[in-house]
Order: C-alpha cells, then structure tokens, then sequence
C-alpha cells in the first residue's frame, strides 16, 4: 500500500454520545451536500462550520455518532476533516465514516491524550496517536479498510475493482 496513514491536525473536541440529529439537522437532509454541510453541529457548536479548516482532527468520547444513520460523514469529509479519533465509535456511524472515505481511529483515553486546538498526529496503519509527546497504542485499521480508504470511499473502491460503473460513485 502506498499511502501515508500518518495524519496530523489541529483538533477540535467533542463529548460523550454525540448523536448525528446533533450533528445533522433532519431540515439539512434534503439539501445538497455543501448546503447541508454549513448545518453541520448546528445545535452543539453553532458556528463551528465558519472556524473548521481542511486538515483538522475532529475528537470525541465514547459513542460518538449514536442515533440514526444520516450520512454525516460525507458533511465533515465535505468541510475537509481530515480525520476522527474517539474513544469509542458507534458501530453504524463507523461504518458509514468508512464507507464514505473518512479515516476513523478509536483511541481509548483520547481526550486525556490532547485538548482541543492542539495538533494529533494518529497513524491508522501502525495503529497509534500521539499528542505533546505522549503516544497510545491502538489496533490498527485493517488492510481492506486501508483499501477503502484509499479508494475514496467504498463506491469508489467497487468502480475501481470493476464491480460497479463509474457512474455509482459520482
């Protein structure tokens, strides 16, 4: 594999149990997706879309993204977050981050390893994360989620492998 799953961004720090109607307004879900993504966190940090900026890291605690199956994740690719780092995913928000291309690492202890504003640096490859010179060891990704990644997204790998059209991941 090619790529470099060193990523390193400024973080931005969010709770326990952060829900995805939190993180994406039901009236957000008929609008395209740059729309939409300006209503991203509109209720927990309103504003935030105006201050985020491509690169950064975006930290939460434990079930991060609990509640329905909306597509947040394609939202914070969209507003150029790099990745997401929790201390634990809800499993269907996982696989939506991954399916659409959005590194997600589970770090148990996250927030006390880096507090908001400051730079993370996570290797999904090697599996760790490191902040002010402190690192934690975590699983790393697998090489087919590596693959995913990689791709894009998992439509994006289906067109790739020749099992979809072009046209699917568009």
């Amino acid at each position: 594999m090619s790529a470099d799953w060193r990523i390193t961004g400024r973080t931005w720090v969010v709770g326990d149990s952060v829900d995805t109607d939190a993180m994406y307004p039901g009236y957000a879900m008929k609008m395209d997706v740059p729309e939409a993504a300006r209503h991203v966190f509109y209720a927990l940090r309103p504003g935030w879309v105006d201050q985020v900026e491509p690169g950064d890291v975006l930290v939460a605690g434990r079930n991060f993204g609990i509640g329905s199956s909306r597509p947040v994740a394609a939202l914070l690719r969209h507003l150029g977050v790099a990745a997401l780092v929790a201390e634990e995913f809800n499993s269907l928000f996982l696989r939506n981050a991954i399916n659409n291309g959005l590194p997600a690492l589970t770090v148990p202890g996250v927030r006390d390893l880096v507090g908001e504003g400051e730079d993370l640096t996570v290797d999904l490859a090697e599996g760790w994360a490191e902040a002010g010179g402190r690192r934690v060891d975590v699983a790393p990704q697998p090489p087919m989620v590596l693959d995913i990644l990689a791709a894009g997204g998992l439509l994006h790998r289906l067109v790739a492998d020749g099992y979809l059209p072009a046209e699917a991941a568009r």
